[in-house]
């Protein structure tokens, strides 16, 4: 398989990206196939996608030495640790160890190698769990995860909501369902946007939206695999 070629590889430019637009690309493991959204070059690398497993299918077991955090959009993803179906929110951390597998199939957003060395813990959440949401003015929020540098949260948009997003330490956005504008840009349902600049965006929804948020990330960015 030929080396991958990098894919908005620069954490401090902006990109904006239509995963529904991009074709599947086979992996390393048969039946698994990635839609890449960014990356910084070569099979082992910083790099945000899709993946999408046909049923019975998986990979080897394998160390995450840059951590793994993913979003279970459909289907059933398994591991040693149990069965996370649709909604489910994961963080693996920095050299946790499994061997990825699904009986049905699943597809997943997938973020690898974005964890510092010092977040070696599990996280699991399951956002199909209304007790887990709290009341936002635009809506609903469930709080994933948070520390010094980060912060990742679902946000649940009303139709018509509108609201404004501060940006400090860089913003990420995956709209995982419904549609969205961030800014003067449309994102339909498994779109990602990367906005690296300080400011204030506006983001709003005709229909209703949730919306995967991360902030704060790309200010102190985790050592790359060739590091």
């Amino acid at each position: 398989m030929p080396e991958p070629a990098a894919i908005h590889p620069d954490p401090h430019l902006p990109a904006t990206v239509n995963a529904k637009a991009l074709p599947w690309e086979p992996s390393p493991a048969p039946g698994v196939e990635r839609r890449r959204l960014e990356r910084t070059g070569g099979e082992r690398a910083r790099v945000t996608s899709l993946v999408r497993y046909a049923p019975e299918t998986g990979f080897p077991a394998h160390e995450h030495g840059g951590g793994e955090e993913f979003l279970v959009l459909s289907g059933v993803f398994s591991d040693e640790t149990g069965d996370h179906p649709a909604g489910s929110y994961v963080r693996n951390g920095v050299g946790t160890r499994h061997a990825p597998h699904t009986d049905a199939g699943c597809v997943i957003f997938v973020k690898l190698w974005w964890m510092h060395p010092d977040e070696t813990g599990l996280t699991r959440v399951n956002t199909r769990d209304e007790a887990n949401w709290g009341d936002a003015p635009w809506g609903a929020r469930l709080p994933l995860y948070e520390d010094a540098r980060e912060q990742v949260e679902l946000w649940r948009l009303r139709p018509g909501a509108v609201t404004e997003v501060t940006v400090e330490g860089g913003l990420e956005v995956f709209v995982v369902s419904g549609s969205a504008t961030l800014g003067d840009d449309r994102l339909s349902a498994w779109s990602w946007a990367r906005r690296p600049q300080a400011g204030v965006l506006t983001l709003a929804t005709l229909s209703g939206a949730t919306v995967y948020l991360k902030r704060g990330h790309l200010a102190d960015l985790p050592p790359t695999p060739d590091a």
